[in-house]
């Protein structure tokens, strides 16, 4: 799609408009083609083949604060993945405050379903399935990854993910988050939901490998978090990797998705291939 043939989204700060522009600027002219997964405009994937097929896929969530944003704007990431033979996806996700949780990450898992089923003819390995998201997004992708709990449902293996690799994740909601304000997404102010929500308490039994990766000029709870969810990770057995990029804030960490010889990629690309 087209961004002006979204409904509109609310406004938001010139930081978060000027990131989105240089992701849009990045993303122009990256080839994709699309699905839908559901009647709303959101619940769409845009798909990256790779240069050569059957290899992993990596799916991606967008940022937005769960109240904004667009599968569009991660293309900038997809050329430097699809040239290591990894094929990448773009996913996009109801959003709040229309829709409060989970709606959206319940179009994250209904999005990974329909991919694991279009595996052969988008022609990827659908047993090497890798998550990660930036923001907001991932926070569903790690939510995603440590939860047993939604796969059956949808008709895919319950290790259908086979690594998270978030970048500037929200792993903690509600008390000792370090939010200043309850996101709206959460809906209303029932306790439970943040603790339902949160990552950090969802770990059911033995997760898949993290790379966690955040700014050190992230904001600050954007900064803790990162720590306590690795150590709540290697606590239930998990292999974690952890990168805090040098002078990046919550923004130009996103950016570094792109950045062929940058201080991910190359990192993100072998946590990937060495996972077979």
């Amino acid at each position: 799609m087209r961004i002006r043939d979204y409904p509109s989204q609310e406004p938001t700060n010139p930081a978060a408009v000027a990131y989105r522009q240089a992701c849009m600027d990045g993303s122009f002219g990256v080839a994709f083609s699309e699905f839908s997964f559901g009647p709303d405009p959101h619940q769409s994937v845009g798909f990256y083949p790779a240069a050569r097929a059957a290899g992993p896929l990596f799916a991606f969530m967008h940022g937005g604060g769960w109240t904004n944003g667009y599968k569009e704007t991660m293309g900038f990431m997809a050329p430097a993945f699809q040239a290591q033979g990894i094929a990448f996806a773009s996913i996009g996700y109801r959003l709040a405050p229309t829709h409060v949780f989970p709606a959206g990450v319940d179009d994250c898992a209904a999005a990974i379903g329909e991919l694991y089923r279009r595996a052969d003819s988008l022609g990827f390995d659908r047993t090497r399935i890798f998550v990660g998201g930036h923001s907001s997004g991932g926070h569903y992708a790690a939510l995603l990854a440590v939860r047993r709990d939604w796969q059956a449902a949808i008709g895919v293996p319950v290790d259908v993910i086979k690594g998270c690799l978030p970048i500037s994740g929200v792993y903690r909601f509600g008390e000792g988050s370090g939010l200043a304000m309850r996101p709206r997404f959460l809906g209303s102010d029932d306790a439970g939901v943040a603790t339902e929500a949160s990552p950090i308490e969802r770990i059911d039994g033995t997760p898949p490998p993290f790379l966690i990766a955040y700014g050190d000029a992230d904001f600050a709870h954007l900064r803790i978090q990162p720590v306590d969810m690795e150590a709540a990770l290697r606590a239930r057995g998990g292999s974690v990797e952890s990168i805090a990029f040098s002078g990046r804030d919550h923004f130009t960490a996103s950016l570094a998705g792109g950045e062929e010889n940058g201080p991910w990629v190359p990192i993100a690309r072998a946590f990937i291939d060495d996972r077979r």
